[in-house]
């Protein structure tokens, strides 16, 4: 115990200590840019301007720019009388441009105007500075933008910046941005070497600089120019098909977890319970315009820019899942409870609660979508290898799998999982010997409704939260249930995924349309083959 605290003191220790380091660190890069900018504006001697310039330069501090663009219009002056030099940041507001302080200018204070050689030099400075920024992956990016100018000027500053680079991942930007330049500017080696580099490394931005490079090489050596461009041009695009084949993948994975989350609670109700439900989507509607209300709440009382704000998305899965369950049990105890083996009432019931449920939803929310925003730490995107996936479908994935586990395990090591099995293979048995029935089917009809609500949570993320935004998943539910088999939850796991991967694989080469078409017609022909799905159902009622 006493081990633990001391880690845990060290660990708290060593953030501090580097926030402490780091902070000071930035600061004083700030004030040394601000220092040299004062300078400049002091100074009329142009003579000197070149000192300034030079220390400038070595600078990447963002600050730079917005001083240089409100230098060029006018807002920068200086008195005379006290030598301070001022940043006009608003109207009637003003800052000590040296120290950053807000400042009362003197009366003498006037405008200071930059020559236009100095606006001409000021402006190289800003164009090359993200090359210097405190952000690596800003800095990889500034260099790769200027590799792609292929202008002669800027071969030179890329070479003389590459060699100060630490960072392995900025410094192979630098390289590439290089070898780009000397695609156009440099001797038949350098052109030979530069494009052997880019093909080695998969550049896929590179392939139509490669590919203008051979079809304008001429001389005696222009057989190793196009030799090599060949071969780079022929890694880059394997490289980009192998991308695309893993794009294909995640973006499967992506759609069938989506299929997994909405048809899961379909799998219970429908596959366990023997329920047609047709308002399964009005449950998917729930949980995402509970997420709505949950950010609108966060928004009203903390504000959108607190932290509290990018917790919103965590305190409304939960509820979510409660609001919907809530519901799917009043619905079982108002009306399911009293249509048990009856599918063509049940059908025909629930359909009605669906449309009543939607003309709800548009009574109070309005028949148009309502605006649900990813939080800060859902927006971006993560880089696999060159393949992009947004965090909200990775966590998309992550999420189906959890459900998948809990739900596994809730039905296989819970008593409630035993008697919903019981219930499922015979009502009338599982009844005589003790078992709940009325409880169970309440709870495993309220909990497929719950998976519902979570999946509509998670679509809000990724698609619109409106009236009918369920029905746009009720279809493709009932088909992934039926093909895995009904009442098998591994098997829903399977074909939602299965039925996902397909789809995202035959849209590029059909269209969204026809891949969808093409998809329901190979479901139709599993069928035939397989009526009773990948795993069918077998109950001892069956048997009899």
């Amino acid at each position: 115990m006493i081990f633990s605290s001391s880690k845990k003191c060290l660990s708290t220790f060593c953030i501090l200590f580097a926030i402490f380091i780091t902070i000071p660190s930035a600061w004083c890069d700030e004030v040394k840019a601000r220092q040299v900018l004062v300078e400049l504006v002091q100074t009329d001697d142009r003579s000197t301007h070149q000192a300034s310039l030079d220390k400038l330069s070595k600078l990447g501090e963002p600050i730079i720019q917005e001083i240089v663009a409100a230098w060029r219009v006018g807002n920068i002056s200086r008195s005379a009388s006290t030598q301070i030099v001022y940043w006009k940041v608003a109207d009637n507001t003003y800052q000590n441009l040296a120290t950053g302080e807000l400042a009362i200018p003197a009366d003498d204070h006037k405008k200071s105007r930059a020559s236009r050689k100095l606006r001409k030099q000021l402006s190289k400075i800003v164009d090359f500075l993200d090359l210097r920024s405190p952000d690596m992956s800003t800095r990889a990016e500034a260099a790769r933008k200027l590799g792609a100018t292929q202008k002669l000027e800027h071969l030179e500053i890329l070479r003389n910046l590459s060699q100060e680079q630490t960072s392995h991942e900025v410094k192979l930007a630098f390289e590439e941005a290089i070898a780009l330049c000397l695609i156009a500017h440099g001797s038949e080696d350098e052109k030979v070497t530069a494009i052997k580099l880019l093909g080695d490394r998969h550049v896929l931005a590179a392939n139509g600089f490669i590919e203008k490079a051979r079809k304008i090489a001429v001389g005696a050596d222009a057989t190793n120019i196009i030799s090599a461009a060949d071969i780079a041009m022929r890694q880059i695009k394997e490289h980009q098909q192998f991308i695309d084949v893993i794009g294909t993948i995640v973006r499967g994975l992506s759609t069938g977890s989506v299929l997994l989350l909405v048809s899961y609670g379909l799998a219970i109700t429908f596959g366990q319970m023997g329920v047609i439900n047709m308002a399964h989507g009005e449950f998917i509607a729930i949980g995402g315009y509970s997420v709505y209300l949950v950010q609108n709440f966060i928004i009203t009382t903390y504000g959108e820019s607190s932290a509290m704000y990018d917790w919103y998305f965590i305190i409304a899965i939960p509820i979510a899942f409660l609001i919907s369950a809530i519901a799917g049990a009043i619905l079982e105890k108002g009306l399911i409870q009293f249509l048990y083996s009856r599918p063509l009432e049940s059908l025909l019931a629930t359909w009605a609660v669906s449309m009543v449920m939607q003309q709800a939803f548009r009574l109070y929310f309005g028949a148009a979508n309502v605006s649900v925003s990813s939080p800060d730490w859902l927006s971006g995107s993560a880089n696999f290898g060159g393949v992009l996936i947004s965090f909200n479908r990775l966590s998309l994935i992550i999420f189906a799998i959890f459900v998948v586990v809990v739900t596994k395990l809730l039905l296989s090591k819970t008593n409630w999982g035993l008697h919903v099995r019981a219930t499922m293979q015979n009502r009338q048995m599982a009844s005589s010997l003790g078992v709940p029935s009325s409880r169970v089917n309440m709870l495993t009809f309220a909990f497929g409704s719950g998976l519902a609500g979570l999946a509509g949570a998670f679509i809000s993320q990724i698609g619109n939260v409106g009236p009918s935004m369920g029905q746009t998943y009720i279809v493709d539910s009932f088909m992934v249930v039926v093909v895995g088999g009904v009442g098998n939850l591994l098997g829903a796991a399977i074909s939602s995924l299965g039925i996902g991967m397909i789809d995202q694989g035959l849209q590029p080469i059909l269209g969204p349309v026809m891949g969808k078409i093409t998809v329901l017609f190979m479901i139709i022909a599993f069928l035939q083959f397989k009526p009773g799905g990948i795993f069918p159902a077998r109950s001892r009622s069956l048997d009899d």
